[in-house]
């Protein structure tokens, strides 16, 4: 997979994990897919697909539909569009009221295992059943494999985090059937095998709220739990360019320093101290690798202006049998949030009709964005609030951004 002998660039796109933010996604794809190629002439395509948590499913229906030119970024959104919370995660009274035996029936999921029971779920606080069967019906998973083999993408894969190692399993969907040149942290691990919708419903199953998916037999929850935007998976395939869609905004100080005046107050509510504890659990390290990339960028380009054009070369002669890689400079664009998610999910919430409190969820949301509290945000119910009255604006929001970003779209697909 030596990027450096192909007459054109190598791309990836990466999506990253966040539950229903994933609608964000949906709609930088959309107008990636749709729009795009009307500037272009041409339609689009990468090489390679990676993504964690939602971003897997992402990643995959990107694999499965690669043969397809037409309406896959609309289905893609609609798909999101179409969901309701009560259908999607339904929750009554009866459920809220029966938690703490929910709690209690862990040790009775431990026993069943140590008697030979090997169920192919286990806890969650909240049922995915429903969801689950939209995924799988959402997404044609045997066209992954013929398209790989038909040569249309290069590889497409998933990240999982294994609850017995704690490691980070990389699946990977890919015409070679070595393992290609890897990280050197043995605690993400590469998989090379043919992805069913049980590596991705793994990769999205968020700790504690959802249930915990068997893979053969071992036990997956959330890849973003160590590895949430696969950045370097899709360097190890070889990308030459990256596509990055993040589900968090650049950090800002000065905004950060002004939320936490007003957070203050919130932290007696637990579903807000949740969310932010969610937060802390699906924070990876994208804008170190990020820097890590443009480090060795700016080494590689500053050593040709130094030695000539055949640095890189003579470089690579030393390094690639030590590495199993060629270095070589990245290109890469990161579409990130224009606005705080969590902030979106509030005032969303806070401008619904009393009609649509369907569910019991957004009503225990509602509680907890009374008059008395200084800010609006709403973390936990923004991975949770599989509703289109959210994922229409979000969906909306992410085709906003992407559009923003239409030059530097169409230098990174251009030859």
């Amino acid at each position: 997979m030596d990027a450096g002998r192909r007459d054109t660039p190598r791309r990836a796109v990466v999506f990253s994990g966040g539950g229903a933010r994933g609608a964000y996604e949906a709609g930088v794809a959309r107008f990636i897919i749709e729009e795009l190629p009307k500037r272009l002439g041409h339609p689009v395509s990468f090489d390679i697909q990676c993504g964690t948590s939602v971003g897997a499913i992402h990643a995959c229906y990107l694999g499965a539909t690669a043969h397809e030119d037409a309406n896959r970024g609309v289905r893609l959104v609609d798909f999101w569009r179409s969901m309701k919370l009560e259908e999607i995660l339904p929750f009554s009274r009866r459920d809220l009221i029966g938690l703490p035996r929910r709690l209690l029936g862990v040790r009775r999921v431990a026993e069943a295992i140590r008697d030979g029971r090997v169920p192919d779920r286990l806890y969650g606080l909240l049922d995915t059943s429903h969801l689950e069967r939209l995924v799988l019906r959402a997404i044609p998973w045997r066209r992954i494999r013929q398209n790989v083999a038909e040569n249309r993408i290069s590889a497409v894969c998933v990240a999982a985090t294994e609850i017995g190692t704690g490691h980070v399993n990389v699946f990977l969907e890919t015409r070679d059937p070595k393992l290609p040149s890897w990280t050197r942290d043995p605690t993400v691990v590469p998989r090379v095998t043919h992805l069913r919708p049980t590596h991705a419903l793994a990769s999205a199953a968020i700790p504690l709220l959802f249930p915990v998916v068997r893979v053969g037999s071992s036990y997956y929850a959330d890849g973003g739990l160590r590895l949430n935007t696969p950045l370097s998976p899709a360097l190890h395939l070889g990308a030459d360019r990256v596509l990055v869609v993040a589900l968090r905004p650049t950090p800002r100080l000065s905004e950060e320093a002004e939320l936490s005046d007003a957070r203050v107050e919130d932290y007696a509510s637990p579903a807000f101290l949740f969310g932010k504890v969610l937060n802390a659990l699906m924070l990876d390290h994208l804008d170190t690798d990020l820097a890590r990339m443009r480090d060795m960028n700016e080494m590689i380009a500053e050593g040709q202006k130094a030695f000539g054009d055949g640095f890189l070369a003579k470089l690579n002669e030393q390094a690639t049998p030590d590495r199993g890689q060629a270095f070589r400079a990245i290109e890469h664009v990161v579409i990130r949030p224009s606005s705080d998610l969590g902030l979106l999910a509030g005032r969303v919430l806070e401008n619904l009709p009393e009609a649509s409190l369907r569910s019991p969820l957004f009503r225990l949301a509602m509680r907890n964005l009374s008059p008395g509290r200084r800010s609006a945000e709403a973390d936990l119910l923004s991975y949770l609030l599989f509703d289109g009255e959210f994922l229409d604006p979000l969906a909306e929001l992410g085709y906003r951004d992407a559009r923003s970003r239409e030059e530097d779209l169409a230098r990174f697909f251009t030859d």
